[in-house]
Parts: C-alpha cells; structure tokens; sequence
C-alpha cells in the first residue's frame, strides 16, 4: 500500500477551499465507523446543543477520517502515528475537535486498561479540553452508562475495558512513566516556552513503542511571538513533510496559514482573504466578530495588529513591533542577507566592533560591523554568549536560547571567563585582518574586556567608552536610517530578531533612548553592541595601511 502525506500543490488548495488531505483514508471502513462516532457526540456549550456531525465542516470530518483511517485492523498497527494541525483560533480545535477525537477513540478502543491523554500546558487549558469531553459523555444516555467521569482527576474511565482518558496540565502534573496508546497535545505553541518541554514530550509519548495502535496528535494555533523551542521545531518538521522536502509518510501536517505570496502582497489582511486560515468561518468563527476584531487591533495600533493576525489569522509573527519599539524593527527582516565573519572580513576595507553586557543572567553582545570595499555599504555581524545561570534566573526565556544555541549565534558557556576568552579571539582575528580600527563598549563594566584585550597586546587608546542613555541617540538613529535604506547588511539571525523586537523607544527631549530596563526579561544585549559599533562607523574611520614587509634578494633591495 503507497500512500503520501505531503501536500505539494497546497497554496492552490487552500486558497480554493480544497481539502489539505491527499490521500482518502488508507481504510475507509475504519474511517467511516469512526466518523459516526465522533459525528454522534454533542457540543453541549453551543446553542441548540448540535452535534458535531451538524456543527463540524468538510476539514473537521477529513481530519477524523484520516486519523482513524490509518489504522490497520488486520495487523493492529496505525500506518500514520503523528498528526499536526494548525489552525486559526476558534475553528473548533481542541475545545470541540480535540476532545470528540479523544473520546472517539475511548469508545473504539479495544485494548484493556489502555491509557488516553490530552497533555496541556497550564491547568486552565486542561480544563477546556476536560469539560466538553466530560459534556459529550453527560449529554448522552448510552455514554453515560458506559463511562466513569472523576472530574476532580480530569478522567473518564470505560466500565468495560478499563481504559482511560486522563487530561493532565504539564504545569502541576507529571507525565513521567506515561503509558498512553494515544496522546494528544493541545496549543503546542505554549509548549514551545517551557524549558524542557522536548523532553516532556518525548516521555510523554514513549508509550507508543509498544502501542503499534496509538497516535499522537498535535493541536496549535501560532504563536503570539516569534515560534521558538519544540513548536518551532514540530512547525518546521510539519512544513518539511507537507512541502515535500521531508520524506516521511507516518507523519501527516494539516497548516492553515497563508501562501507566502498573499503575505508580500499584504491580501492577508483583506477581509475576503480571512476564510483562507479560517475554515470554520460562519460556524464557530463568526465573520463579523472577526471583522470587529480587526478593525480594533487596526485603530489599537502594531502590537494589537500582531497579536490579532497570530491569532485569528494564523500568521506567524517574527519582529514584536509593539508599542514604544525601535522604529528599525519595522525594516529589520528587509535588511537581511548572507553575512558570515569570513565574508565581512573578506568584502570589508575597515571594521570596527562593538561589545555590550556580560553579567551572569545577561547576554554579553558582540557586533562586527564591516565597511563594504566597493559598496560603502555596512556589514553587520553578530555573536552573543550566555551563562547557565541566565537560563536558570530567565526559564521563560531559555528555550529561545537553546534555539539561539542551537543556530551558532549564541555560546552557552560552562566556566565564567570563557566568553571574554572567546571575545578576545574575535578581536584578534579581526586586528591580524589588518582591518580593524577601534572597539567600543559601555563604559559601565568593562574591566574584565579591557584586561583581555590588554592582555594580547591591543592598545588602551583603541578601546572606546561609547556614552549610552541620550548619548546613544545618534548611533540609534543611524542604524534605523541605515536598516530603512537597506545601506546595513545582515545575516536574519533569529536572535538579533528576537533583541530587535524586544528594544523599546523612550523619548528625552529630542532624543531618545533605549534602555534594558524597559526590555524586562527581552534581552537586548546584541542590540546595544551593534550601536555601539554603529557610534564608531558613523565616525568614517580611515582604512588602515596595510603593512609591506621588505626582502632582501641578492644583497640587493
């Protein structure tokens, strides 16, 4: 049996409405028992209590039907055991659609004692998967005889089998030792920020090795920051499959977001274009609901606008434009090019850098920042390092660091001093380029960086106390001048995205100010070291001379 999980041609699809599902079930008897299950079961929170077969749409029903029509009764194996599905918030995903599919497969269910888990991230989620399920059984004579509810462990027992759905909070309760067939995980994208979640899951379902039956099902809708930790790598898996470029046919992605060229255009946010992320649209997402929303979050301003098109639209956000940001956040991502050290040493005539931070829960920040030879063009690089400490004091940040790390912008050292160590080979490796003019840094702190460079044989005069607080205010503006004029070169990393969104704006007089206190726990410490190299580029450092050595052959000069 041959069958695919990608979804090549699914920009056109999802634009005409089209299914996100290739294949038929692989076996529609299966299918269409189960469908008829799920269909029976009744929103008891909806007005005129439907069911879901009178409440649920085309994609709701392909879904089940591709879940449960993967699964073999001769052999007892399922031939798709992963699912992920993303979806705009609202289109019945995990109140409604998660617990039906779970319930489902309770009542298909013909393993002993099995064990069923919805495993969400806080225990208020974990109560809006419990209730509806709880719901379907209580609105239901013949469920009601047939399963056990213990609402106070979120639980619902067959009396025949023995088996159980447990919905359990990843926040309060431990999934260690689980021995679920079937898993269900619920707004993935929270998950995503808890440090440590991967090897939740991955415990969580472990169960499934000796379960050939089981599934796991992935519930999301995106994120309200940039996707980071294990829902940016489930994402990126399931756009692999779904594209093609991953091989995988146990692994099906269902991902309602739009095609790349309506988001260039901007038709994204043309009302007659929402219908695209929202395929319950009429039924459970009431158009002009949404419609209101949007025309708010227009008026509210960038933050509102993100948080609205994350949310309702399934568009995935990257710089945090909120309210106060750095105006060059808004050009930040149109600025972005292919950008290594060896390539800026390389293209560049002069460099100067950059070096901001460096306490135990900071980021310490290293720019390079290169003059393009024939251009005049600015090339920016950018390296950072970080203590475990700060993953410790900042948990809700150090998924994004692993992230980070795992990218090669960021060093997660293990001994206090070698990232100063690491800094200085930089600096060296630029100054043997012949390029190098000065370096600036805060003034606040820098005691251990001078004693490095001092150390290897680099000059005191060449080390420069960049003025911060309004005295950075031309250097702030510079940049942004810069990134809106696509005059500054650099690499798109995810971090400097991340700082980038996180600075915010203060006005001091006629200047202004961007300052780590008002960032919080959003790091900005790369950011503040590219100023700093911006404050000595502005400057028009003269190209040093290059050094010639003379040979004496035959006596002669």
């Amino acid at each position: 049996m041959e069958w695919k999980t990608s979804c090549i041609d699914w920009e056109k699809r999802i634009l005409s409405g089209e299914s996100l599902i290739v294949n038929p079930p692989l076996f529609p008897d299966e299918a269409e028992s189960a469908l008829a299950v799920f269909k029976e079961l009744r929103l008891m929170d909806v007005l005129g209590r439907p069911t879901l077969g009178m409440a649920g749409r085309k994609w709701l029903f392909d879904f089940v039907s591709a879940i449960f029509g993967a699964y073999n009764p001769n052999s007892g194996r399922r031939m798709i055991s992963e699912f992920f599905l993303l979806i705009s918030k609202k289109n019945s995903k995990s109140s409604s659609c998660g617990a039906g599919i779970m319930l489902t497969a309770l009542i298909r269910n013909w393993r002993e004692s099995a064990e069923f888990t919805i495993l969400a991230p806080t225990v208020e989620i974990a109560n809006n998967s419990f209730f509806p399920a709880r719901d379907m059984v209580k609105a239901d004579e013949e469920l009601s005889d047939l399963m056990h509810i213990q609402e106070h462990y979120r639980q619902i027992t067959h009396r025949q089998t023995g088996a159980v759905l447990k919905v359990v909070a990843a926040d309060s309760e431990t999934v260690g030792g689980k021995k679920a067939g079937w898993i269900l995980v619920d707004e993935l994208w929270l998950f995503g920020k808890k440090i440590g979640a991967e090897n939740m899951l991955r415990e969580a379902t472990g169960g499934l090795a000796s379960r050939p039956e089981g599934a796991v099902i992935y519930l999301s809708t995106q994120s309200d920051e940039a996707p980071a930790g294990v829902f940016k790598q489930k994402l990126d898996y399931a756009r692999g499959v779904r594209d093609g470029r991953i091989d995988d046919n146990r692994f099906l992605p269902i991902i309602y977001e739009f095609p790349r060229a309506i988001l260039d255009e901007k038709k994204h946010l043309d009302p007659k274009y929402f219908y695209v992320t929202n395929p319950n649209l009429g039924a459970s997402v009431d158009e002009e609901f949404l419609l209101r929303e949007f025309k708010k979050a227009e008026e509210a301003g960038a933050e509102s606008m993100q948080g609205f098109l994350a949310k309702h639209l399934n568009v995935e956000m990257g710089l945090a434009l909120k309210s106060r940001g750095w105006a060059g956040a808004e050009f930040w991502r149109d600025a972005a090019g292919e950008v290594t050290l060896d390539l800026l040493l390389e293209k560049s005539e002069v460099v100067v850098i950059g070096i901001d931070g460096g306490g135990l829960d900071d980021l310490l920040g290293m720019a390079v920042l290169g003059r393009i030879t024939e251009t005049k063009k600015w090339m920016l690089w950018i390296k950072a390092w970080a203590h475990p400490i700060a993953l410790e004091r900042r948990k809700s940040e150090a998924s994004k660091y692993r992230d980070f790390q795992g990218d090669g912008d960021l060093v997660i050292v293990e001994e206090i001093g070698e990232d100063i160590k690491q800094v200085g080979d930089i600096v060296m490796r630029c100054e043997q380029s012949s390029l190098l003019d000065r370096i600036g840094v805060d003034p606040v702190g820098i005691g251990e960086i001078i004693d490095e460079l001092q150390g290897r044989g680099m000059n005191h005069d060449r080390i420069v106390g960049i003025p911060q607080g309004w005295r950075l205010s031309g250097a702030i503006k510079t940049m942004e001048r810069c990134v809106a004029e696509k005059s500054i070169i650099h690499s798109g990393s995810r971090l400097m995205e991340w700082c980038v969104g996180n600075a915010r704006v203060e006005p001091r007089g006629n200047a202004i100010i961007i300052t780590k206190q008002a960032s919080g726990t959003g790091k900005i410490d790369p950011l503040m070291a590219s100023f700093n190299a911006v404050a000595l580029m502005a400057m028009n450092p003269e190209p040093r001379k290059k050094e010639y050595k003379i040979f004496f052959v035959g006596g002669k000069k």
